[in-house]
């Protein structure tokens, strides 16, 4: 089995880039050497084939090792970029590292940039390791059949990914799996307690309002969006009393009402951040 490069453990406090910040710099970021001119069919790398991986986000379906299949969480994701780069998020933290076509094998340096979440999803930590431990300092081979993706490292993993479908900021149930404390700090993301999984979400309508759910009680809220930003009214909420950590993530959730955020859509991935007060990380529901 591969022996894991990349210890979650250890990684310097000095980390300090946010998810977001890591997807900046790596979005645009890729394979640098696409040798090989077979353009004949899928499960060959060649010129078209390594131009069809990157440039877009393929989301981790799930990673298999001694006959073991793990499923993915929400959020998983891998960008190959044009200038021998990869990133992307194992399904906790942000990751970059360098990346290298030749033919129909991709290689994956362990020099990675990482962010420090700690997760505390089940599962979600295990999950990252088994990714981890996968890609980061690895060869695969590489096979891609339109919208899949599947990488098998010499070290026996195995890792199926599906090409990102972009989703639209309106009528899309927006799944919020992290928050940020503000943009201006670049802080990283934090993980939503286990209890709030699921139970946080938000839904742009044409109309001009958002509703949704901030963890106990539902909101609605006018949205007025610009270039860039979404401006977002008072909000009216239900009056429901929940458990304790429910009703801390509901507050924190609750100062982006008020005033006008940024906004990032790339593919399935929505994040809202203000300067002064909290920011979210959110998915498009399947």
């Amino acid at each position: 089995m591969h022996t894991q490069r990349l210890n979650l453990s250890a990684l310097s406090p000095r980390v300090g880039l946010s998810a977001l910040a890591v997807t900046g710099l790596l979005a645009t970021a890729a394979c640098g050497t696409e040798s090989g001119s077979d353009d004949s069919g899928s499960g060959s790398v060649g010129t078209r084939q390594a131009t069809g991986i990157t440039g877009k986000q393929w989301n981790v379906e799930s990673v298999t090792a001694d006959g073991k299949t793990r499923d993915a969480p929400a959020g998983a994701h891998i960008e190959f970029g044009k200038d021998g780069k990869v990133g992307g998020n194992y399904g906790c933290n942000s990751f970059g590292a360098t990346a290298e076509i030749k033919g129909d094998t991709i290689t994956i340096g362990d020099d990675a940039i990482k962010t420090k979440k700690a997760c505390t999803a089940e599962g979600a930590m295990d999950f990252e390791s088994q990714l981890g431990g996968a890609i980061s300092g690895s060869t695969a081979k590489v096979v891609v059949d339109d919208d899949k993706l599947t990488l098998t490292t010499e070290d026996g993993y195995t890792v199926k990914l599906t090409a990102d479908k972009p989703a639209e900021l309106h009528g899309t149930k927006w799944n919020v799996t992290a928050m940020t404390k503000g943009a201006t700090k670049g802080e990283s993301g934090v993980a939503l307690a286990s209890e709030a999984e699921g139970k946080v979400h938000l839904t742009f309508d044409e109309d001009g309002t958002v509703r949704g759910q901030l963890g106990c009680n539902k909101v609605t809220a006018k949205a007025t969006v610009g270039d860039g930003t979404i401006t977002l009214g008072a909000a009216g909420t239900t009056r429901k009393m929940c458990s304790a950590s429910l009703m801390d993530t509901e507050k924190t959730l609750l100062k982006l009402f008020g005033g006008t955020v940024k906004y990032q859509l790339k593919g399935s991935t929505l994040t809202l951040t203000s300067e002064n007060g909290p920011g979210v990380e959110a998915v498009a529901a399947k």
